[in-house]
């Protein structure tokens, strides 16, 4: 399963793919600038190994799509059914922009764009997980902070629809591993000089960088302004995901850690980070019992339905994976 990669892109049967080392030895081939790249894996490797990670998601287990036989396709961060697939252990995401040509045609923003994917994949990649075999099924029990039984119930419930915050871990790591991978795009996009500020440009450059406004995501919410903004019926479709994510992920995550952490947001962020790549619950619940009293692990995030004949692991230590 992790030696083959057609499971994977056979999924995309119309788009080609190159592993990341390749497609950036093509750009630097053609001329095309890949420092901003560069310089965000090395502001990346320090970042990470301070919260944890040693290891990089390897760029040969990620995979890049960048050209697409379907007319109007376009690329990018919100590509539909892209991703980290943690039982392959790869990462599948698509070059930034029209899929015609197989270069960039905007190559600093394809630079952003392929930096923030391969952050936010990094965490999924270097997040805690647990298995157990179910016949020949294969069951993850854990994956960072979050617990699953084998009929498909985990932890926490999900939001509400229309909820402007969430208790929902599967929300809640989703935000954590966006909002480090926003966060170093956005310094070096500023470190590069990389501005966008109109049109379907613009709305990318703002969603790499995390810089997206309640203005953006309600003119979002319009067709007329998405189908004046896409180029193609695709990246309208694109520009719909994008406020999606917003609205359901970072927005709610944003919320959460305002509400939860209060002053100290940026501490919560970065202990939810902590215990997401180890696995242990420890420093997450004291820090939060120390706060908001007792069990506010389980007071915050336990879904009620969850069965109490399979609870979740001590909060001391992670189980051995």
């Amino acid at each position: 399963m992790r030696d083959s990669t057609a499971g994977l892109t056979g999924q995309h049967p119309q788009v080609t793919f190159r592993s990341l080392p390749q497609v950036l030895t093509v750009w630097r081939t053609a001329g095309l600038e890949t420092g901003p790249f560069h310089d965000g894996l090395v502001s990346l490797r320090a970042r990470y190994a301070f919260l944890g990670l040693a290891r990089l998601l390897p760029l040969d287990r990620v995979m890049v799509g960048i050209r697409s036989e379907r007319e109007g396709a376009y690329g990018g961060f919100h590509h539909p059914n892209q991703g980290y697939r943690h039982l392959q252990m790869r990462a599948l995401i698509t070059v930034s922009g029209p899929l015609t040509s197989g270069l960039p045609e905007d190559p600093e923003l394809a630079a952003l764009d392929l930096l923030r994917a391969y952050a936010h994949d990094c965490l999924h990649y270097g997040s805690f997980r647990s298995y157990r075999l179910r016949g020949e099924e294969i069951v993850r029990t854990q994956y960072g902070v979050n617990f699953r039984r084998h009929d498909g119930r985990t932890y926490s419930a999900p939001d509400l629809a229309g909820s402007p915050t969430t208790r929902n871990l599967g929300v809640i790591m989703e935000g954590v591993c966006d909002r480090e991978a926003r966060a170093v795009t956005r310094r070096i996009a500023r470190q590069w000089g990389i501005t966008r500020p109109e049109g379907m440009a613009g709305y990318v450059h703002r969603d790499a960088t995390g810089t997206l406004t309640a203005a953006d995501t309600a003119a979002l919410s319009q067709p007329a302004h998405r189908a004046a903004h896409g180029p193609t019926e695709a990246a309208r479709r694109f520009l719909e995901s994008m406020r999606t994510y917003q609205r359901s992920v970072d927005v709610r995550y944003s919320r959460f850690l305002a509400d939860v952490g209060r002053d100290e947001a940026a501490d919560l962020h970065a202990v939810l980070l902590r215990a997401m790549l180890s696995g242990s619950l420890a420093g997450l619940s004291a820090w939060l019992d120390r706060r908001h009293g007792p069990r506010s692990f389980a007071t915050l995030f336990l879904d009620p339905g969850y069965p109490a004949d399979r609870p979740a692991p001590p909060a001391g230590s992670a189980p051995l994976a």
